[in-house]
């Protein structure tokens, strides 16, 4: 009766999960398909999960867009710089907070718990990052956000769980707790970096908020500030650079930028999903 509630209990958490991916890909679908779908079928509303009268107008109209390419390259810019520098700050962090010696680390742990509960205002916020000569500097799409608190403790946790005798040969050997930390702390720490990586990858491709409340300079948007200008005015580019494509459906261009934004992520994540688990596993289950 037992293995017979438990078939039954797969079931249905088949089905839920099997609705919830649904849900989850459907809307994918539809924006790529009204992407690639021509003027005519998105005015009539004929488009669902598959284009109707199949076209790559819209995309060439997206990368002949220059304002396109130079916000990409901003993306691209703070994604890989600032995953970089939040990876080696987190870790840097993590490492110390995680050794029972370092003495005190329970208060860091615990004023580092306080910034997740209360937030600094907007307004001090930007006079802070002002008197830091970082207003309107692509840095300040890095530097705040540098270190997640929710990212620190997960790295942590997994720090914790190392072999403490590993640690020990090496301080044994006449290792300093730097070369410990990059010789034996980091390498065993590949599946819980990916998870990390993956996390700030994802945030810093995806922010647009601190572009809109500390950028002025417009060579300096990222792509989704771009894609937001282009969403919520229906307006991409000039009038001529219609005509040179045709009389193309600002709802198609739109798809088209949304589709464009999210490939990045999409094409980078299968190939961390077996480190993604394995981390978040070790890093939280572990104790």
């Amino acid at each position: 009766m037992k293995t017979q509630s438990h078939t039954w209990f797969d079931y249905l958490n088949y089905i839920v999960m099997t609705l919830l991916a649904c849900a989850m890909v459907f809307p994918v679908l539809h924006v790529i398909s009204l992407s690639l779908s021509s003027d005519v079928a998105i005015n009539t509303r004929s488009v669902f999960l598959w284009p109707v009268d199949a076209t790559i107008a819209n995309y060439r109209i997206i990368l002949s867009d220059m304002s396109i390419w130079r916000a990409f390259g901003v993306s691209v810019f703070v994604t890989l710089a600032g995953t970089f520098i939040s990876l080696t700050l987190t870790s840097m962090l993590a490492y110390p907070l995680s050794r029972p010696e370092f003495a005190g680390r329970k208060y860091v742990l615990l004023l580092i718990l306080v910034t997740m509960i209360f937030h600094a205002p907007l307004i001090p916020n930007y006079l802070l990052l002002k008197n830091l000569h970082l207003i309107d500097k692509i840095w300040v799409l890095i530097i705040p956000g540098a270190i997640s608190a929710y990212n620190l403790f997960v790295m942590r946790s997994f720090f914790v769980n190392l072999p403490s005798e590993l640690i020990d040969c090496g301080r044994m050997d006449g290792a300093g707790e730097l070369r410990i930390m990059w010789s034996i702390v980091l390498p065993l720490s590949k599946p819980a970096m990916a998870t990390m990586g993956l996390f700030y990858g994802v945030s810093l491709w995806n922010a647009y908020s601190n572009a809109l409340y500390y950028i002025n300079t417009r060579t300096l948007y990222p792509l989704q500030v771009r894609l937001r200008e282009i969403v919520i005015t229906d307006q991409f580019g000039s009038s001529d650079q219609f005509e040179v494509f045709g009389d193309m459906s600002p709802e198609g261009v739109k798809m088209a930028v949304i589709a464009f934004s999210a490939l990045p992520i999409m094409m980078v994540y299968p190939f961390l999903q077996r480190f993604f688990i394995k981390g978040m596993l070790i890093g939280s289950i572990k104790s």
